[in-house]
């Protein structure tokens, strides 16, 4: 895979679920994908579906930062070292959802991904 081709990193947020996406921007194919609807964090999904005062959200920094892991990992393995976000739709969410998204970001990076536009976010 061409390490020098820039791949457009997306995450779709919902009060149930965070999946990230990466894709490449000629042909808008899915390339690497995390999300936590993924097995490993299903029982953790079912225990805040079945605690009471019920909750609205059912992941957290901490999911998202391991989703960040993940997703680092499988760019890794499939030759990627380079991803740029959209700075404009990453800044039009809600303060809640950035600074949860945050350990997302930077565990991605830890992972020796450069993210192009995390800088200008904001956090």
């Amino acid at each position: 895979m061409n390490t020098t081709q820039k791949h457009l990193l997306r995450l779709v947020l919902s009060c149930r679920k965070i999946t990230a996406q990466v894709t490449n921007p000629s042909t808008d194919s899915i390339v690497a994908m995390a999300s936590s609807s993924e097995l490993e964090f299903m029982q953790q999904y079912r225990s805040k579906l079945n605690r009471y005062p019920r909750s609205h959200h059912y992941w957290d920094s901490h999911v998202a930062s391991r989703i960040g892991d993940k997703l680092g990992l499988r760019l890794k393995q499939i030759g990627i070292s380079f991803v740029f976000i959209r700075v404009e739709e990453e800044v039009s969410r809600p303060v809640y959802y950035r600074k949860m998204v945050s350990p997302f970001f930077q565990s991605v990076q830890r992972a020796g991904i450069d993210v192009e536009g995390v800088g200008e976010i904001g956090f």
